[in-house]
């Protein structure tokens, strides 16, 4: 029943959610004052390791990391109209259906539990590689914002080699962020992490410890660089890709939706029956008796064959078993491969070289501006695997560099067709002073991943255009996909807190506007970011609408009876108002009108004030 509420600003609380689980599981091992452990072992029987002895992998830190994944953030994310782009690439609209956030990743998977728990379909992360070089964040407790922006204006900080804690804060800075990484996966979903020799073997027990070993599909080798290291005894020329599951069991289920495009090759008979072109593959079962395959004569020939019998006759009488020579073969149809994807082995050496990639890059961007980009080819056979079948999926990328993710998954949607879409979070380090990328105008690597993908979009564009101008013979006129952005900055909340006793007029902070603090709402209330919002006027009341009344946002003064009627008229679901615009007797009345819409409606209407 409608009641006006305090709006809850702080993050989803992953501890009260395992909590309720566990609750909903086992009621009887919770007491007044929490859970009765010694019940809980009851009821665990033998599943319980109580030996001092175990298998486990550790560093110091570890505790204080699954702490700073479990602390709700009351953090907020702003809309950046005039660095965003339109889905038909319009510079200042904010239509369109990708996002990227400038800001911490971990305070962002905080955030993104809401509106995005179980949604995402395919993560990639190329995090920092630990060589001594590269950029390792400082997780604190405390005011992680202040943290934040006191990390992202170090250019180039590093965490040298001589740190007696030097994997340790390593460990320490992934561990958090994959967990929370993990809550957003759908149970269909799959991860994917690039690193190298310095932290694989770490990287492989954190997500052994996080989504269990038994999720580990595999450890990709990726051939990165062509060239010798003649310095070194033996050259590194790969990198590894940890490839995990959400859950293996739903992933097995739809094995046969994942993998490579097929090889279309070699279909060159054709029987001119309406099947099409085919080619002949082998009946015989090459494992013989050892793995169980039937023996038995079939046309004339003798050996052991992949089909019982029955099954052999019946595709004989279908005209699909031949006789060639003293060997029998059956026909395999060319639509029959186009809808099988094609099983990729661990092995990854056509998947693009950092070179060839910065290279790419360089010419894409008019000059050096990112060092180490990752090859397109490599995330495109990645989503071609996993978002092949999906064509709405949603892909994170909170690492996300010069936006590569971004730049494939455009690619992607001009081949399948569809709108996938990406979520992109990056830091805004600062450029270095001498670099190359702060020489062509550079301050941030946002900077750099938001003109990467406003320069790939302008090129897709140009290229469907130019398609569409002289179509080929029997081919339909190419669809652009969304190639703009909506972009967000990580900040403060925009609703002061005030102290005890404290006497505040107006929570709502002087430097925030009216869409700051719906897109705020949104994010608390768990909706998704790129949901329209629109300004409408009701009974001569301004309002901010969010998808048609999932939740409607009263900011202004003057909030009238009336008003208030014509908003409970838009059978909204949730409602906002600011409390320093009500009076008790309007607090009645939205009482009231809005329990005549649960009523008229059949729904709970949420009304909370800020």
């Amino acid at each position: 029943m409608a009641e006006i509420e305090k709006m809850n600003l702080e993050s989803e609380d992953l501890v009260e959610d395992r909590l309720a689980q566990l609750k909903e599981l086992m009621p009887e091992v919770f007491t007044e004052s929490g859970i009765d452990f010694d019940k809980l072992r009851l009821e665990l029987g033998d599943e319980v390791d109580e030996g001092r002895e175990r298998y486990a992998f550790t560093w110091p830190g570890k505790m204080d990391a699954i702490r700073q994944s479990q602390t709700p953030s009351t953090a907020t994310l702003r809309p950046c109209v005039e660095k965003s782009r339109g889905r038909d690439g319009e510079d200042g609209s904010f239509d369109s259906d990708n996002i990227y956030i400038e800001g911490d990743n971990l305070e962002v998977l905080k955030l993104l539990q809401s509106g995005y728990h179980g949604k995402v379909k395919m993560i990639y992360i190329d995090p920092p590689y630990n060589t001594g070089k590269d950029f390792v964040y400082k997780d604190k407790f405390g005011d992680t914002i202040e943290n934040y922006k006191k990390q992202a204006g170090l250019a180039g900080q590093s965490n040298a080699d001589t740190s007696g804690r030097y994997h340790s804060d390593w460990c320490s800075m992934m561990y958090p962020r994959l967990r929370l990484a993990r809550e957003l996966l759908s149970d269909d979903g799959a991860i994917f992490v690039s690193i190298d020799d310095n932290e694989v073997t770490n990287l492989t027990k954190i997500m052994d410890d996080i989504f269990g070993e038994r999720c580990r599909i595999a450890l990709i080798c990726h051939k990165a660089r062509a060239s010798v290291s003649n310095d070194k005894i033996i050259s590194p020329n790969h990198n590894t890709v940890a490839f995990y599951a959400k859950s293996i069991e739903v992933l097995e289920a739809v094995r046969k939706e994942i993998g490579d495009d097929p090889c279309l090759d070699g279909f060159g008979e054709d029987d001119n029956d309406g099947r099409g072109p085919y080619r002949l593959v082998p009946v015989d079962g090459p494992g013989g008796a050892k793995k169980g395959n039937p023996h038995y004569e079939f046309l004339g020939v003798e050996g052991y064959w992949r089909f019982s019998l029955e099954t052999m006759q019946d595709k004989y009488d279908e005209g699909l078993v031949v006789r060639r020579g003293n060997s029998l073969y059956q026909k395999y149809y060319q639509y029959k491969a186009i809808e099988t994807r094609k099983t990729l082995t661990t092995w990854w050496d056509d998947a693009g070289l950092t070179s060839s990639a910065t290279s790419k890059l360089k010419d894409l961007m008019g000059g050096p501006s990112f060092d180490t980009p990752k090859p397109l080819e490599l995330i495109e056979r990645m989503l071609k695997m996993i978002t092949y079948a999906d064509d709405s999926a949603i892909v994170l990328d909170f690492f996300s560099g010069s936006a590569t993710t971004a730049h494939a998954l455009m690619n992607i949607n001009v081949e399948y067709g569809g709108n996938r879409q990406y979520i992109l979070v990056q830091l805004p380090e600062a450029t270095a002073d001498n670099s190359a990328a702060r020489e062509a105008g550079y301050l941030t690597l946002t900077e750099i991943g938001e003109e990467r993908i406003r320069r790939a979009g302008d090129k897709i564009k140009a290229e469907i255009e130019e398609a569409n101008a002289q179509p080929k013979l029997g081919e339909e006129s190419k669809r652009l996909p969304d190639i703009g952005f909506r972009v967000f900055s990580l900040d403060n909340s925009g609703i002061e807190k005030p102290q005890p006793g404290q006497l505040v007029l107006d929570v709502v902070k002087p430097d925030r506007s009216d869409m700051d603090i719906v897109f705020e709402m949104m994010l608390k209330w768990g909706l998704e970011l790129t949901l329209p919002v629109e300004k409408e006027e009701v009974a001569g009341y301004p309002v901010y609408s969010v998808a048609c009344g999932e939740l409607v946002c009263c900011l202004a003064d003057g909030l009238t009876m009336e008003a208030l009627d014509a908003i409970a008229d838009m059978e909204p679901r949730r409602v906002l108002m600011r409390d320093s615009i009500l009076t008790d007797t309007l607090k009645l009345n939205a009482v009231q009108a809005f329990r005549r819409v649960e009523e008229r409606a059949g729904y709970e209407v949420q009304l909370r004030t800020v």
